[in-house]
């Protein structure tokens, strides 16, 4: 295998098929206007569980990055060879570093729409002991 096939399998490896794009689904109701929309409970379960679906990917992304990084050898002794697995490992970091900040940010979002939910519940609540 050459140097080109194995950086297609490495990069195949941790994002998947590139090849066939994805349609995102839409939750939420809502015809925009005072850029706001509501969501019930049960719709911010599913969006928080679809985003807990894409944490787990970006967990075994990073998993698989750090998997290549460890297994990253020089093809030879000489110096060329050490500054090629150099490069190499500079360019893993990097996508290591973005693969955590993408963490934190689900991380974070999933935690927002946790509020969300726990406030859309409160006051679901709190309109139904009103109106009984």
């Amino acid at each position: 295998m050459n140097i080109i096939d194995s950086a297609a399998s490495a990069i195949q490896a941790v994002w998947g098929d590139l090849t066939t794009p994805k349609e995102p689904t839409v939750y939420g109701g809502g015809g925009g206007g005072g850029g706001g929309f509501e969501m019930s409970p049960e719709e911010l379960k599913t969006v928080i569980g679809l985003w807990e679906d894409e944490l787990k990917k970006v967990v075994k992304d990073g998993d698989k990055i750090q998997r290549i990084m460890d297994d990253l050898m020089p093809p030879g002794q000489d110096e060329a060879s050490s500054s090629y697995v150099d490069s190499g490992v500079d360019s893993l970091l990097s996508l290591q570093k973005q693969n955590d900040s993408m963490k934190a940010y689900i991380e974070g979002y999933i935690a927002k729409l946790e509020v969300a939910r726990s406030k859309t519940m409160a006051t679901d609540q709190a309109n139904t002991l009103r109106t009984t």
